[in-house]
């Protein structure tokens, strides 16, 4: 004889209550932090006449050799409005989210976040810091020196910002170990939270 065992009511509810969460779950970029080029540090550049000599030096020598590293945190905002069907203290266990980094409209680097992340209910916002590092002449070897350059600086200089880049990802949250995936994939730019409202 088998025994079939049923999942009771409360863990039915909890997985009910963990797809309303994701529907829930809105997404949007949130600055970047200025990072570097090929090891040089951005943060005090704003266009290449702020670079020192030697920096400017070790970048073209970098650039020479098929190598332009640049790596930067981008922060996105991850928020849980408060939606017919839920209460204040539903928070959502963000298990996972698989990104694509686009640049300029380009798809680059995929990856995840580190760690599972709890984001609270009640339409407060979370920022998740994403560590990104993508060599520019793999993805844009057809470019010249100073436009790669510019490209770097608008993205990860003194006064970077997030206008030329976009993620596409896929959210998903748990609920008892069992993972629930958005069906779909979102856009996840800075002008607008992306997500179902």
């Amino acid at each position: 004889m088998i025994a079939v065992v049923s999942p009771s009511c409360s863990t039915l509810k909890q997985i009910s209550d963990a797809v309303v969460n994701l529907h829930r779950l809105q997404f949007k970029l949130d600055g970047v932090s200025p990072g570097t080029l090929a090891g040089v540090d951005l943060s005090k550049a704003n266009s290449p006449t702020r670079l020192s000599t030697t920096d400017a030096l070790r970048l073209a020598t970098a650039f020479a050799e098929n190598s332009w590293p640049l790596s930067f945190t981008l922060n996105m905002a991850a928020r849980n409005p408060n939606h017919s069907g839920g209460g204040a203290n539903d928070t959502a266990l963000l298990s996972a989210l698989a990104w694509t980094l686009h640049i300029d409209g380009k798809e680059t680097i995929s990856g995840d976040i580190p760690e599972p992340l709890q984001i609270p209910g009640a339409g407060r916002t979370t920022v998740i810091p994403l560590r990104m590092s993508v060599d520019l002449v793999q993805f844009f070897g057809d470019r010249g020196y100073e436009d790669l350059l510019n490209l770097g600086l608008a993205i990860a200089g003194a006064n970077g910002s997030t206008s030329r880049l976009a993620l596409t990802a896929v959210p998903t949250v748990s609920i008892r170990g069992i993972p629930i995936r958005y069906p779909g994939t979102l856009t996840i730019v800075d002008v607008e939270f992306s997500g179902s409202d």
